[in-house]
């Protein structure tokens, strides 16, 4: 695996890599403190890029990105442990600038989804989603992939990128992940470390509260009352303030009527705090 921090230095690699022509390259966009999630996404990536293809991932905390300054300076930073994970999972060039060679200090361009991006987190969080987009199309300008890889944990970022790769016409194919969960249904999650052990032992619930949204939902339960539902159990426990439960259509994340019992395919989302954490979660509805 080759280590590189500068954009001349990931040029070079690349070129090396594409000396025997027609391989795969498979982009894996990550801001470090990888996990087992991340992992998945390596070994998927490798599996798509195949023994001849090339897996570069990226480690790089993207200001851009953050509305709350905080978030920012509290997000774990293990590059050391990242490089191994790297190395484990198959990856042949890791990425990893910091934000002076990601940004210009004069910088003047944007990149920004004006519907997706207005639902769901984008609501709550405004200019997160623009600092995604701006950050994975330099990503998809330097490295070139043909293929990248991101979870479905964050459903909606997902479907913003597949937009932004449809609409500004990246030849890109942009593959979901499942989401890797703790034996206890918890989402595994960078987040997760920063719970108290109070926190993190209610923490599963969330993904319990969905599952049984799920079901109620199958079972002839209306969109608008499974939100409820949810939302009332998340708000039974302690510590937890719930920002949104939402049933929305997944390719548009515009809402299912709150009196539809049937519409698939469906995902049902939440975001919700524990304590000072903000975790999020989603199930797919989609017809057996």
């Amino acid at each position: 695996m080759r280590r590189v921090t500068t954009k001349r230095e990931l040029r070079a690699a690349l070129s090396m890599s594409a000396q025997g022509g027609g391989k795969r390259r498979v982009l894996v966009p990550t801001m470090g403190a990888l996990h087992a999630g991340h992992a998945a996404l390596l070994r998927q990536a490798r599996e798509i890029a195949g023994e001849d293809g090339v897996v570069v991932a990226s480690v790089f905390l993207n200001p851009t990105q953050f509305d709350r300054a905080g978030d920012l300076a509290s997000y774990p930073r293990t590059p050391d442990e990242d490089t191994a994970i790297c190395e484990a999972c198959g990856v042949d060039i890791l990425f990893m600038p910091d934000a002076q060679e990601m940004y210009r200090s004069d910088r003047s361009m944007s990149v920004e989804e004006t519907q997706l991006s207005r639902v769901l987190c984008g609501a709550k969080r405004p200019g997160h989603f623009a600092g995604v987009c701006l950050v994975v199309s330099k990503l998809f300008n330097m490295v070139q992939p043909s293929d990248a890889v991101f979870g479905k944990k964050d459903f909606q970022q997902l479907a913003i990128l597949r937009r932004m790769v449809r609409d500004l016409d990246f030849p890109i194919h942009l593959h979901g992940a499942p989401i890797v969960r703790e034996k206890d249904g918890l989402a595994v999650s960078s987040r997760n470390v920063r719970l108290s052990a109070q926190q993190r032992a209610n923490a599963p619930q969330l993904y319990a509260a969905l599952v049984r949204g799920r079901e109620a939902y199958m079972g002839g339960t209306p969109a608008g009352r499974v939100c409820e539902e949810v939302r009332r159990d998340l708000e039974s426990l302690p510590e937890v303030r719930v920002d949104y439960v939402q049933m929305v259509h997944p390719d548009n994340l515009l809402d299912i009527e709150p009196q539809s019992s049937g519409e698939l395919p469906a995902l049902l989302a939440a975001a919700v705090f524990f304590g000072e954490v903000r975790l999020i979660d989603n199930v797919e509805i989609i017809q057996n």
